[in-house]
């Protein structure tokens, strides 16, 4: 009897103790004929505004293509974007592997758009290997590996031998043969007729470059790829929750995404998202309402994942992160390169629509 007295007591004194109660989002209203959607331009993150200040990765979308109708998405990160006249959808999911595989799985679900025919675009920044490019540069990924799902043993208590205490799934010993293939898997291979078409389309743009970013690739001269200036390049991508760095561990992303792709990958640059970005495509094609085959990776370099030679990697990390600047060395000319390299795709998508509505370029 006291427990139901107390009960009733907190409900009448509820509104009156300034709790503040949430309220249910309004439901979004589905139309009576779905939204037609030629390409979803995936981004992770925005700083603020979508427009009108420091940029994220989905501001120039949202200025430039531009995306200015603002369709309400209270099951995912944040509003979306659409274009009508182009038929081009934004979405920023919110960054990490399980915002972006909820926020994709929110969409691909919701019937107020038909994406059957869309193509998806993830146009982000990342983290890049010195031994391969240079920071501003656009990389176009053919494999996708994950960098999460494994076995972990702290280093100082693994053999001597070993040189990583990070053991694939199942596993009890890194790399082991052979590497587990069907659900546990951890390599994902994008269509490399589609990849390749992007990549030939857009390998003659020139990227932004400027002094800040010129004096930080001259310091690593023991990467003669680093000293380049930018470029649109292939290479091959690993997605990790954990934001790492370091030699050590670049060398660990190098072996991982070899041996999960037997071979066939080259580990280029480092993010968070792109597969679960790329689960979640997988389960809605299964369902009937996404093409896998038509999804594309571009991410563009913001820094580089190791130190240069006279520095430690928690220096190197802590400049990237918290340096005078107080972001990465080449932020903005990589938001830029993400913007120029992807557009360029995107609008000739739309553009030969008649064509590449049915038939994937590079097919």
């Amino acid at each position: 009897m006291q427990h139901r007295c107390t009960v009733f007591l907190l409900a009448l004194l509820w509104p009156l103790l300034g709790v503040a109660q949430t309220k249910p989002a309004a439901p979004t209203t589905t139309p009576a004929k779905p939204i037609p959607v030629r390409v979803v331009v995936v981004t992770m993150f925005e700083r603020d505004n979508d427009t009108g200040d420091t940029p994220g990765e989905f501001q120039y979308w949202v200025e430039r293509l531009p995306l200015k109708e603002v369709l309400a998405f209270p099951q995912g990160y944040r509003a979306l974007r659409y274009n009508p006249e182009k038929q081009v959808l934004g979405i920023c999911t919110g960054m990490g592997t399980a915002r972006a595989a909820a926020s994709i799985m929110a969409l691909g679900m919701d019937p107020r758009f038909d994406l059957t025919k869309a193509y998806w675009l993830v146009a982000g920044i990342a983290g890049i290997d010195p031994a391969d490019g240079s920071t501003g540069s656009a990389v176009w990924a053919e494999w996708l590996v994950d960098g999460d799902l494994a076995h972990e043993i702290d280093p100082r208590e693994i053999p001597k031998d070993w040189t990583t205490g990070y053991l694939p799934l199942s596993k009890t010993k890194p790399y082991q043969e052979p590497a587990r293939a069907g659900e546990y898997n951890n390599a994902m291979h994008l269509n490399p007729g589609l990849v390749h078409w992007a990549y030939e389309l857009t390998k003659d743009l020139k990227l932004p470059d400027n002094d800040k970013i010129r004096e930080m690739r001259q310091a690593y001269t023991q990467h003669a790829a680093a000293q380049q200036p930018p470029k649109v390049m292939m290479g091959d991508h690993l997605a990790a929750m954990t934001y790492w760095h370091g030699e050590n561990l670049n060398t660990w992303a190098n072996d991982w995404v070899r041996y999960w792709t037997q071979g066939k990958g080259n580990f280029v640059t480092s993010a968070m998202e792109d597969t679960g970005t790329g689960q979640s495509l997988q389960f809605l094609a299964k369902a009937g309402r996404v093409d896998f085959n038509r999804y594309l990776v571009l991410r563009t370099a913001s820094n580089f994942t190791m130190q240069h030679p006279g520095i430690t990697a928690i220096q190197s990390l802590a400049n990237e992160e918290h340096g005078q600047d107080k972001g990465y060395s080449a932020y903005l000319p990589s938001v830029e390169a993400a913007y120029l390299t992807g557009s360029l795709v995107v609008n000739r998508l739309v553009s030969n629509w008649t064509e590449f509505a049915n038939k994937i370029p590079g097919q």
